[in-house]
């Protein structure tokens, strides 16, 4: 790698005779290029060269050299020495560039070894001092290693000689180099767990009542900087939360008044305290100081701080009265805003009940679309019209033939959309987007047409667009049209077809306030829900959701008004603002790790607030909860908070707690593969350490809803004998409990009648929700039907709540599915699923069609259960025809279904019509 010697070349005399080149002298010595032109001569280093490019002729050769804009071309040399100055140049440029990576390579080893001495130091001192490798640590020393700028070099060709005659410490340092930094702090935690699941197995062993298992106990080691932990239902995910504060102290990490439990009630954070301290304080720990609180109060807490001044909760909603305040205020504007009580008038009697469910049925557009008054119209937005002018009083006829002959070689009869007969005037809608388009071809020619029939004969004619309809202003016009021309609307919430009831206002206003706690923990101002709505909501759906947004707007402004009012605070701004004032330093926190229990039920604002809480380096989130168990979402949960959990935190480690030790494997079996339907929930292996008590799951099917709760007690007097008797195994120093689970709180009448089994059994009733984190050993739960206070529910899940929340669920009745699961999954022992014959709910069909469940009727009789292949809605019953025997589905007509008299699939067999009904098959498309 030395410089190369001095070499000169130049023109032949007789090139430059013929070449007219002139003389010239070109030079390389120690990596600098000479060129001498009459006399002058440039130098440039080799590697200021930026070209050089040789053009070979016949005999002689021309040279060009570029240095910036600067251009040499040398002419008249011979074409042999031509290419000798090209190797030459080459093989020093070579040289120079041998040199300058050794250099590189020799001061980047120095670097790298100075980085490999610093990190063995770092990394020995952590496993001292903090022990586990957190992934903070990890990735300050992953970017210093990429700074240092080595691993390049060690793949290059030409550098191989010189690395292979390194010396021990920089070949020490290439052997380490090349290992990937983060399996080997991934080996060391391993060691590290290994290490201390030994050092500290006296403490795992009596921290809690029982032996923490390996699951739990690398939970409690594990100290990364963010965690979270899913865990299953009674898997013991308090005592791991327990485990983990102590294991903090026990190891002195973290002092214990920089321990923080944050909770979603006051008797979760209570129960947590208590917990903490009875556990820990008889290991000689400093259990005192860790705090446990709800993140409400803690809100609180910090926005006092943060202001000198603590803020009180609004006294009206305190005890969970929340929507009795919707109430008052709602009250108040239909007293006082004309507008108002219109539109929630007509929303309550006709919007609130017009929504799809979310079940994946649509609406036959062939049979056309179904008026409050029964009569069948031609789309979606003429049914919502038609609605208003009958919730209005204002009589009218759809499509009466037009007064006048008008059909024609090229028209029908024409039949405009509405007559109204008080006032001899039509009304059509037209199917005119706001941008005065059509999507049907030859539409505008045809109201085109319309018009000039109505201009032509001097008739009134009123329009809506479609365009108009959704964007909310066509009922306002139309609506003045109407009053203008003579008729006086006569608004009345009460004026419904029989048999129908306005949604009642409680429901109602259950779901203003559930959008109101999600619109406010999520910040989002009344334009950014229009503009959700924009995005989201299409066709007659946006109507409705339009129309609910500006009741909504009205609502929120008197509700944030009557806070200011009375100096007060809702629980929404007791987290949102203490958020605020930690993300601007208003306030420093004092705690280092940060634990939240039930995770899976964070809100927006609730994440927002832990992320504050640990923003800052060297602090630690640990959070447990199980998404298969979020069903709050009326409170404000979103479960995308915990399944999206590294997006909220950024990189974290996952772990899972799935050893369970409430209840048996069977169980353990068919709620999880009913829960993971919906592959948006995080998956994990629940394994029990349960003894089973067969059946642990079985459907309860009776005649009549009037038949319920006698089969109940029926149920629980058998139940009742046989603990007596023996036949089953009591439990050492209590009753056996028998809970009562129900979707409803109406529900708890079922349990009538019961009382003369408790002296053996402890009865009791919840509501499903109510019973998170409790358990029994029988679980019985009613009301496993289809329709009104069915399960699933359609009520609590009004997709309205999509444009307030940040990450609206696709899945049908995904927050339904895991309030089952939760319900499932309370029993110790066993779980009673009850239904009624032929309203079974789809949940039931479902468990027995794919998890084998088995039906019986009241008095434990197994009952025939082949669930419809087809439509999975109905069971298969026998039936007979010319070909002998077979089983069809019990919806027939509605579902053609067939099967073989074995169970197996048959040629489908169709029975004759029993008679004959004419399609719907409007004239015109739907608008």
């Amino acid at each position: 790698m030395t410089k190369h010697a001095l070499e000169i070349w130049q023109p032949s005399a007789w090139g430059k005779a013929l070449t007219g080149s002139g003389g010239w002298q070109l030079s390389l010595h120690d990596d600098i290029v000479a060129v001498t032109i009459g006399g002058a001569a440039v130098a440039t280093a080799i590697e200021d060269i930026d070209t050089v490019v040789v053009s070979r002729g016949m005999f002689w050769s021309q040279i060009e050299l570029q240095v910036g804009e600067r251009v040499n071309r040398l002419r008249g040399i011979r074409s042999k020495d031509a290419a000798a100055f090209e190797h030459a140049f080459t093989s020093a440029r070579q040289s120079l560039q041998l040199r300058q990576l050794t250099a590189e390579f020799d001061a980047a080893a120095r670097q790298a070894t100075l980085w490999l001495n610093s990190f063995t130091a770092s990394l020995t001192e952590h496993l001292r001092t903090m022990g586990w490798i957190t992934r903070e640590f990890s990735t300050e020393w992953a970017a210093r290693k990429s700074a240092v700028g080595f691993s390049h070099l060690l793949d290059e060709k030409s550098l191989r000689p010189h690395i292979a005659a390194q010396p021990a410490d920089i070949a020490d340092t290439i052997a380490h180099w090349s290992e990937d930094m983060f399996a080997v702090i991934a080996r060391e935690n391993q060691n590290h767990l290994e290490r201390e699941a030994d050092e500290c197995r006296e403490f795992f062993d009596n921290v809690e009542s029982s032996p923490l298992t390996p699951e739990q106990t690398r939970a409690v080691v594990c100290f990364d900087n963010r965690m979270l932990v899913v865990a299953s239902a009674g898997s013991g995910k308090t005592s791991t939360m327990v485990a983990k504060a102590g294991y903090a102290l026990h190891r002195n990490l973290i002092p214990a008044d920089k321990i923080l439990m944050l909770a979603f009630n006051s008797a979760a954070a209570k129960q947590l305290q208590q917990r903490t301290r009875y556990r820990l304080t008889p290991l000689g720990l400093d259990a005192d100081k860790v705090v446990a609180r709800t993140f409400h109060a803690f809100g609180l807490d910090i926005i006092g701080q943060a202001t000198g001044k603590k803020p009180s909760l609004a006294p009206w909603l305190e005890g969970g009265k929340g929507i009795e305040q919707l109430g008052r205020i709602v009250d108040r504007l239909r007293a006082t805003d004309v507008m108002f009580r219109s539109e929630w008038d007509f929303f309550r009697a006709v919007l609130a009940r017009d929504y799809p469910d979310d079940n994946g049925e649509k609406v036959d557009a062939s049979e056309g679309f179904q008026t409050l008054q029964g009569v069948p119209v031609r789309s979606p937005a003429e049914r919502i019209i038609a609605d208003w002018l009958f919730f209005n009083g204002v009589d009218y006829i759809y499509e009466k033939r037009y007064e006048i002959e008008t059909a024609d070689a090229e028209h029908g009869q024409y039949r405009p959309d509405f007559y109204f007969p008080d006032i001899k005037t039509y009304h059509e809608h037209w199917a005119i987007d706001a941008d005065g388009s059509s999507p049907f071809e030859g539409y505008l020619d045809d109201v085109a047409w319309k018009r000039k029939v109505h201009r032509t004969n001097g008739t009134t004619l009123l329009e809506t667009t479609r365009g108009e309809l959704y964007g909310g202003t066509a009922l306002i016009a139309l609506a003045k049209q109407l009053t203008e021309l003579g008729i006086t609307l006569q608004p009345d919430p009460d004026r419904l077809a029989a048999g129908q009831k306005p949604v009642e206002n409680a429901l109602l206003l259950g779901t203003f306030r559930t959008f109101l706690i999600h619109a406010k923990s999520n910040c989002l101002t009344d334009e950014q829900l229009r503009e959700n709505l924009a995005v989201l909501a299409h066709g007659p759906v946006r109507y409705r959701d339009a129309s609910f947004l500006r009741l909504f707007t009205a609502i929120r402004r008197e509700w944030n008004a009557q806070l200011a009012a009375d100096d007060c605070i809702d629980f929404e701004d007791m987290l949102t603002l203490s958020a605020q004032h930690l993300e601007a330093g208003d306030w420093d926190s004092p705690y280092d790790l940060v634990m939240v229990d039930e995770f899976q039920d964070a809100s927006f604002a609730r994440a927002r607030l832990a992320r504050a809480l640990v923003d800052a380096p060297g602090r630690y989130l640990f959070a447990v909860g199980d998404d298969w168990q979020s069903i709050n979402r009326f409170a404000g949960a979103d479960v995308s908070v915990m399944t999206e959990f590294e997006s909220w935190f950024g990189p974290s480690e996952t772990m899972r707690l799935e050893r369970t030790f409430r209840f048996p494997q069977s169980i353990a079996d068919v709620s999880s593969a009913f829960v993971m339907q919906n592959p948006t929930q995080i998956a994990k292996s629940v394994v029990s350490s349960t003894a089973e008590y067969a059946p642990t799951v079985e459907i309860m099917s009776v005649e009549a809803e009037s038949a319920v709760a006698l089969a109940i007690r029926h149920r629980l007097t058998t139940l009742h004998g046989r603990v007596a008797s023996g036949a089953i195994p009591g439990v050492p120093g209590r009753k056996v409990s028998v809970l009562v689970l129900g979707r409803y709180r109406h529900q708890s009448s079922y349990l009538e009648g019961c009382k003369p089994l408790t002296d053996l059994l402890d009865i009791s009733f919840m509501t499903i929700h109510a019973s998170k984190g409790g358990e029994a050993d029988y679980i019985v739960m009613p009301g496993l039907v289809s329709g009104k206070w069915g399960f699933p529910s359609t009520i609590p899940n009004d997709p309205v709540l999509r444009l307030a929340m940040p990450a609206a669920e696709e899945f049908p009745k995904a927050e339904e599915r895991r309030l089952l699961y939760v319900a499932l999954t309370r029993a110790r022992r066993s779980v009673l699923l009850v239904t009624i014959d032929k309203r079974e709910s789809r949940f039931v069909m479902e468990l027995i069609r794919d998890q084998a469940v088995l039906r019986t009727n009241a008095i434990g009789e197994v009952l025939h259960s082949i669930v419809c292949p087809r439509c999975g809605r109905g069971f298969m019953v026998e039936r007979t025809s010319k070909r002998g025997p077979f089983l069809g589905c019990r919806r027939y007509p509605r579902c053609k279904a067939t099967l073989s008299i074995d169970g197996s699939p048959s040629v489908p067999i169709v029975k004759p019509a029993t008679g004959y009904r004419k399609p719907f098959t409007p004239y015109r498309r739907n608008r």
